[in-house]
């Protein structure tokens, strides 16, 4: 298998034991977001600025990497037109449990986000990108996959992972790895996060991320950052994410 492949059926085993990223929202959230009471999240513990997505109504929303039923079902609440794309089975099924029991529609798609995306050139209004890009090697691509999807003054709102997590060892306490890590390069990352149970990971750094998007023609209007929401780091309120709100120029 290639790496993809060994990250999307770590993701469905994780989701079958329980990840907190891959439990549906249930029906009582369903019913808030209905009457205009919601929050979601791209990073652990932040909820996204409401009007970082503005009203959403009638606008064609991707969700990239975003499955798992948590953020589409309320955007489709909101009466957005929605779309997710997904490398994990079992996020996808959370999906469709939850499109099933609510009874909204939403086009769900499997497909790897390293790959060129199956959409026209400025298809969507938002794409709502959680942290994800940890879990591929090039992110810059997806950058500009995004740019040519988005309608002209489209929004990009991405959750981001700005490397932290990669230097410390398993209980944080200490600096374990050197930067960049790749495991594709690093036959002793690999071994260290198999048998850790991380799937296959790759730190980015702020140069691949935000320069990445700014290269790709977008203009960044918003950030803030976010820590892992427990453990050692969190303890001393150490950011190790971070989310940005970036727009495609109306006029290119």
């Amino acid at each position: 298998m290639n790496y993809r492949d060994i990250n999307s059926a770590t993701i469905d085993r994780w989701v079958d034991e329980g990840w907190e990223w891959g439990i549906p929202i249930t029906h009582e959230t369903y019913l808030k977001a209905l009457s205009g009471d919601w929050d979601v999240v791209l990073t652990p513990t932040k909820p996204v600025p409401h009007d970082w997505l503005g009203d959403i109504s009638g606008k064609k929303l991707l969700g990239l990497a975003s499955g798992g039923g948590q953020q589409m079902p309320i955007f489709a609440a909101l009466g957005a037109d929605c779309t997710v794309l997904d490398y994990s089975e079992r996020q996808l099924e959370s999906e469709k449990l939850v499109k099933d029991r609510e009874g909204y529609d939403i086009r769900i798609i499997k497909a790897d986000m390293t790959k060129p995306l199956p959409f026209s050139d400025g298809e969507f209004d938002i794409i709502f990108h959680p942290v994800s890009n940890c879990y591929i090697e090039e992110v810059e691509p997806v950058f500009r996959e995004c740019f040519r999807i988005l309608k002209p003054g489209g929004r990009l709102i991405s959750g981001l992972d700005n490397g932290v997590n990669f230097f410390v060892n398993g209980d944080e306490s200490h600096i374990e790895n050197t930067l960049p890590f790749n495991p594709l390069k690093n036959p002793e990352q690999m071994k260290s996060i198999l048998e850790d149970d991380c799937g296959v990971q790759f730190s980015h750094t702020l140069e691949e991320q935000i320069g990445g998007q700014l290269r790709a023609g977008f203009i960044l209007k918003d950030i803030y950052e976010d820590t892992n929401g427990e453990g050692y780091l969190h303890e001393h309120n150490i950011p190790c994410f971070l989310a940005t709100l970036s727009l495609k120029p109306e006029e290119i």
